[in-house]
This record gives structure tokens, sequence and C-alpha cells, in this order.
């Protein structure tokens, strides 16, 4: 009828309408993070790696003290962190140290390098890709001390023997990490590359780089898991006084004095550096690049 007037829309719907947007709006939205408190932070990260260790140095400790293995090959905990103290104090576990990880971040430098031009290049090139895939994927899975011999054959008792362990023990893993990154992104963000105008180079550095970083960043820490295990054991053979002392040479030097406590104390020296690599440099960046894509949560349990 002419003289009807509309109808406002029941006040219900209206509520219901705006709680049903409120909550669309909300799961597009992060959450706020609620930063534990520094008790919680204690028991949750804290306390079970103590805890862990502490459990291992009392059974160690318990087959010292039964007489499990002789004391020359199973020497006690204190005996080692005597052995750990000394070489503190003498400046030797420094000396190593730096040796060591001064190799393994130019080796590692130089396998990023490698192996982020032969994923690119195995990724723009499906026949290269076939015909290099495998055998890279074999050259990963190969132990990097079967590499040791052969390098010492090429390059002698040298830093470039050693160079070349790392090297063909850490690409592999950067390539395939590359490719498993490329892999993964949407082919929908290439051809959005394309409709801008990018070249080949803009696409991927502007586009596929980032979209593919986090599979990109698996294959670095695991390049790098391989490039330290390649280094310790290309150090622990190509022993010369002229190439310095590592952390592998000095785990060789013990076993040659057959002192089992330098032996410990030199593993125990090699886990604390790659543990705190993983923790200095490769979680802080791997939040970030996550975070920045919000596949983080925080966590308030």
């Amino acid at each position: 009828m002419a003289g009807d007037v509309p109808v406002a829309a029941p006040t219900a719907q209206i509520d219901d309408r705006s709680a049903f947007e409120a909550g669309l709006d909300a799961l597009e939205a992060p959450a706020p993070p609620r930063r534990p408190g520094p008790a919680k932070v204690f028991v949750r990260s804290v306390l079970p790696p103590v805890v862990a260790v502490a459990a291992f140095l009392a059974l160690w400790q318990l087959a010292y003290s039964t007489g499990l293995k002789p004391s020359y090959a199973l020497p006690s905990p204190m005996d080692v962190l005597r052995t750990f103290g000394q070489t503190v104090r003498d400046g030797r576990a420094w000396e190593a140290i730096s040796v060591s990880v001064s190799r393994g971040a130019l080796g590692f430098a130089a396998s990023v390098v490698v192996g982020t031009v032969l994923g690119l290049a195995m990724w723009r090139g499906r026949w290269l890709r076939a015909a290099l895939g495998p055998f890279v994927s074999g050259l990963q899975s190969l132990p990097s001390v079967a590499w040791v011999p052969a390098a010492i054959i090429w390059f002698g008792l040298s830093d470039a023997a050693i160079y070349a362990v790392v090297l063909l023990g850490a690409v592999p893993s950067i390539a395939n990490g590359l490719l498993a990154g490329f892999d993964q992104v949407p082919p929908l963000l290439d051809k959005v590359g394309r409709v801008l105008g990018l070249t080949v180079l803009g696409r991927i550095r502007h586009v596929l780089l980032p979209a593919a970083l986090p599979g990109y960043l698996a294959g670095l820490k695991q390049g790098w898991a391989f490039s330290w295990r390649s280094l310790m054991a290309a150090e622990l053979i190509t022993y010369s006084p002229a190439l310095g002392i590592g952390l592998g040479q000095q785990l060789n030097i013990g076993r040659e004095l057959n002192a089992m406590d330098l032996v410990i104390a030199s593993i125990v020296l090699i886990l604390v550096v790659g543990v705190a690599i993983e923790l200095l440099v490769f979680a802080p960046v791997e939040r970030r690049v996550l975070r920045a894509r919000g596949l983080t949560v925080a966590r308030g349990r």
C-alpha cells in the first residue's frame, strides 16, 4: 500500500549480524601475544633441560662408580669437568673454537652462495633439475666423512681440503631447501609478478624468494648442520700443525693420547658451539620469519 512505512529490521537480527562480523574480524586479526611470567618461562623452558642434564650426569656417575668401564675409558664427570676447565683456562678451548667457527662460517657462506645458485638453476631448468636432482639428493644422504680421503688426495693436508668437504656436505641441503620452498609457492604469485611486468630476477627477488623463505630457511638450517658435521669430520682426519688446532683436531689429539677426559671435553665443546649457533642465529631468524607470516601463535598455557 502507498501509505505503508518501511519496517526496520529487528534489533535482534542487527545484533546477531554485528556479532557475526565482529567474530570474523577477530579471526582475521592476530591475537595479542601474552607474555608468560618468569616462573612459567623457567618451568617450561629452563627446567626440562636442566633436569635432563642432571639425570644424565647422575647415570654417568653411577656407571663410573660401579666400574662399568675402566677409568681410562670412562672417566668421572668431575675428571672431565677439570679437563674442560683446564682447556678453558690455558686458552686451548678458545683457540679451537675460534679456528673451527671461523672455518665453519666461511665454508657455510660459500655453501650458501653455491647452493642458492644451484637451486635457482635447477628451478629454472626442468631438464637440469631432472638431470641433477637425483644426484643432489644422493649427495645429501652421503656421509661427509666419505669425502675426506678424496679431498686430501686432491688438495693435500690444507684448508682447501677442509672447505671442499664442507661444501660437498652443505650445498645439496641448501639447494634442495630452496627448491622445496619454490615448489610450495602458489603459481598465482608468479603470474601476478608477470602481470606487474617484473623480470625473472625481479620475480625471484620480490615475489618468489620471500614466499619461499620458510622452506629456504629450513634448508639453510639443515645446511649449517651438515657443514658443521662435515667440518668436524674433516678436522678429525686432516690433522697438521700448520692448519691450526680446531675442535675436531683437538678431539683427535685426545684420541692419540688415549685421554678420554679430553675426548669427552672436546665433544662437549662441539655440542655447545652447535647448540649456541642454533639458538643465537637460526632460531631468532626463524621466529621472525614465521611471525611475519602469521604462522606462530603465542601460547598462554
